[in-house]
C-alpha cells in the first residue's frame, strides 16, 4: 500500500474520533444545560430527591445536585420530636424532600423531609384505617400518657392501648418495635391514634383458642401461677391462664390462694374442665397430687389415740383434723362423759385435742372418733347415807331392822305383823 493511501486513511479515522468526541461533548453540554435549567427553575414548595452527605446533631447535608448542597434542620426530619439528626436519617441515605427555601446570596437551600413523609403517611394510614391491617412503628418518644411514633405524621399510642396489662413505668420501651392499628384518623387536624394493645388481644384469642383445642379434661400439664385473688390463682398453661379455684389448691382448707402459693411458682395442675365458648380453663392442682385419703390406711388405725385439731363445730360433734386433707367426726355423745347440750361448751375451733379411732372407711372417706375413750371416767357420784340420831326411835330400839348405806330398809312383816295375823285364820 503507498504511503499516500495509508495517510488518507488515517486522516479519515482522526476525522471520525473528533466527530465521535464532539458528540459527546455536545450531550454532556445539552445534560449539564438541562440540569442547569432546572436548577434555575427550582424553587419553594418542589419535590427534590438527593442522598444524605453528611449528618451533624441537628441537621442533615443532602446533595440534589445544585451548586451547594441542601440542608434538613432537625425539626423537618421527623413528625416526632428527635435528640439528633442521626436517629432519622444516615449518610448514603436516598430521601425525597421538599423545598422550604432558598436564598443564594447565603448559599442557603433549606429542605423538609417531614413534609414528604407527611403527605404520603396519610394515603397509607387511611388504607390502614380503613383495612384495620396491623403494622409495624418504633417508639420515638415517651410522653405524659403513652408513647410517640413516626408514623410520617406524628402517632400517638395512649398508656392504656400499649399492653393487654397495666403498665406503670413506660421509660424503657423508646426505641421498641411494636406492632399496631390505626383506631383514630383526623387528618384535617393532623390526629392518628394508634394502639398496640388490640393488636395482643387479637393474638392472645387466637392462641387461646389453639391451645384449648389442644387440651384434654383430665390430663395432667406444667403451668405457671400469673395473679393470685381472693377466690383463686390464674395460672398460664402454655400463654393461656386457666383457673384453680381456692377449694381445688390443696387437700386441706385453704383461706387464701397467698398462704399456700406464690406468683411464678412452676405447679402442676390437671384440667378439669374447658370450655372454649366461654374462653374458661378450671383447673386443679390438688387434683394432680396424691390425696390424703389414698396413704390414711398407713397412718390410720383403729384404736389408735392421735393429736389432731378441731376445725369445725356443728351440733351434732365435731370434725377433728388428724392430717392435712383428713377429718374425722367426734359425735357429740364422744365429746364428753357428762352430758353436754352442744359441742361449744366444751370444745372451739383450732383447739387440739386428742382423739381415739372407733371407726376407719377410707373408701367413703370417713373416720369416727371419740375423745372421752382418751379420758378416765369419773367416779360415780356416792349417795349420802342417813344419820343414826336422825332414824326414828322405834326403828332404832328394833333389833329387826337392817341399816345400809342404801338407807333403811323393812320387811312386810316386820313393818305390818301384827296386823297380817287377823287376816290368818280368815
Amino acid at each position: 500500500m503507498s504511503e499516500e493511501i495509508r495517510n488518507q486513511e488515517a486522516a479519515e479515522n482522526n476525522e471520525s474520533v473528533e466527530a465521535v468526541d464532539s458528540a459527546a461533548s455536545n450531550q454532556e453540554e445539552i445534560a449539564s444545560q438541562d440540569a442547569l435549567e432546572q436548577i434555575i427553575s427550582l424553587k419553594k414548595g418542589d419535590t427534590v430527591k438527593g442522598t444524605i452527605v453528611k449528618i451533624e446533631d441537628n441537621q442533615a447535608y443532602v446533595s440534589i445536585g445544585y451548586k451547594y448542597d441542601g440542608v434538613i434542620p432537625i425539626r423537618e426530619l421527623s413528625s416526632v420530636q428527635l435528640d439528633n439528626a442521626a436517629s432519622a436519617v444516615e449518610v448514603g441515605q436516598e430521601v425525597e424532600c421538599k423545598v422550604v427555601s432558598i436564598n443564594d446570596n447565603k448559599e442557603s437551600l433549606v429542605l423538609s423531609k417531614r413534609a414528604v413523609d407527611s403527605e404520603k403517611s396519610w394515603d397509607d394510614l387511611e388504607k390502614y384505617y380503613n383495612s384495620q391491617e396491623s403494622f409495624e412503628v418504633t417508639v420515638a418518644d415517651v410522653v405524659k400518657g403513652g408513647l410517640v411514633a413516626d408514623v410520617g405524621a406524628r402517632g400517638f399510642i395512649p398508656a392504656s392501648m400499649v399492653e393487654r396489662h397495666f403498665v406503670e413505668d413506660f421509660s424503657d420501651y423508646k426505641g421498641r418495635t411494636l406492632r399496631v392499628k390505626v383506631k383514630e384518623l383526623d387528618r384535617e387536624n393532623g390526629k392518628v391514634i394508634l394502639s398496640a394493645k388490640e393488636v395482643l388481644e387479637e393474638e392472645f384469642e387466637a392462641n387461646k383458642q389453639r391451645i384449648m383445642a389442644e387440651l384434654t379434661e383430665g390430663e395432667i400439664i406444667e403451668g405457671t401461677v400469673q395473679r393470685l385473688t381472693q377466690f383463686g390463682a390464674f395460672v398460664d398453661v402454655g400463654g393461656v391462664d386457666g383457673l384453680v379455684h381456692v377449694s381445688e389448691i390443696a387437700w386441706s382448707h385453704v383461706d387464701k390462694p397467698s398462704d399456700v402459693i406464690s406468683e411464678g411458682d412452676k405447679v402442676r395442675v390437671k384440667v378439669l374442665k374447658v370450655d372454649p365458648e366461654k374462653g374458661k380453663i378450671s383447673l386443679s392442682i390438688k387434683a394432680a397430687t396424691p390425696g390424703p385419703w389414698d396413704t390414711a390406711s398407713d397412718k390410720i388405725h383403729i384404736g389408735d389415740v392421735v393429736t389432731g385439731e378441731v376445725k369445725r363445730l356443728v351440733n351434732f360433734g365435731a370434725f377433728v383434723e388428724l392430717f392435712p386433707g383428713v377429718e374425722g367426726l367426734v359425735h357429740i355423745s364422744q365429746i364428753s362423759h357428762k352430758h353436754i347440750g352442744t359441742p361449744h361448751e366444751v370444745l372451739k375451733e383450732g383447739q387440739e385435742v386428742q382423739v381415739k379411732v372407733l371407726d376407719f372407711n377410707p373408701s367413703e372417706k370417713r373416720v369416727s372418733l371419740s375423745i372421752k375413750e382418751t379420758e378416765e371416767a369419773p367416779a360415780p357420784a356416792a349417795k349420802p347415807e342417813r344419820s343414826r340420831d336422825r332414824a326414828p326411835k322405834e326403828v332404832l330400839d328394833n333389833p329387826n331392822v337392817s341399816l345400809s348405806n342404801q338407807g333403811l330398809s323393812f320387811t312386810l312383816a316386820e313393818r305390818f305383823g301384827d296386823k297380817l295375823d287377823k287376816f290368818k285364820g280368815k
